[in-house]
């Protein structure tokens, strides 16, 4: 049942994506859920209009959630995204103190769909390296429907 619950998720993270290019921004969405499923937030990128480079989805909801929820209650959440988070993004979920992260491109695959773009110079660094070298557990679900995700890019990086 969980699994389900996680691509159901997941599969919104999609829908937020694809609204994220809708409105001329990078194809990139992710949500925060409680430990009940119930999604407290969701972010599109944040690229657009600054040409933020940090404006990535999970950046900006890492910062919203430690913001408005104690590490304590972010324990037992969890962030759901459309592509795994990179290094900086899996930094501040990590410092946000998100217990889980459930993604569905992969980051070596979404480096063979971006190739060196500019506005996406993707990390080849697995977001597990990331949390594996910090003090507290973040358990992570991913990839997951992997190809789904990768479709969010079609001709977006051309």
């Amino acid at each position: 049942m969980a699994e389900k619950n996680d691509e159901d998720l997941l599969r919104q993270t999609f829908a937020v994506a694809r609204r994220a290019r809708a409105h001329g921004m990078h194809p990139f969405g992710a949500l925060l859920a409680g430990p009940d499923g119930a999604v407290l937030a969701e972010q599109e990128n944040g690229f657009m209009p600054d040409h933020d480079m940090t404006g990535h989805a999970e950046r900006l909801l890492a910062t919203w959630a430690s913001k408005n929820y104690r590490p304590a209650q972010l324990a037992a959440c969890t962030m759901y995204m459309s592509a795994e988070p990179c290094a900086m993004c899996a930094g501040a979920i990590y410092w946000a103190g998100i217990g889980r992260v459930v993604y569905g491109l992969s980051e070596k695959r979404m480096k063979t769909i971006t190739g060196n773009h500019p506005e996406n110079p993707t990390l080849d660094l697995p977001c597990r390296t990331v949390f594996a070298a910090g003090q507290r557990a973040t358990e992570v679900i991913g990839p997951l429907l992997e190809d789904e995700a990768a479709a969010l890019h079609d001709g977006a990086w051309d």
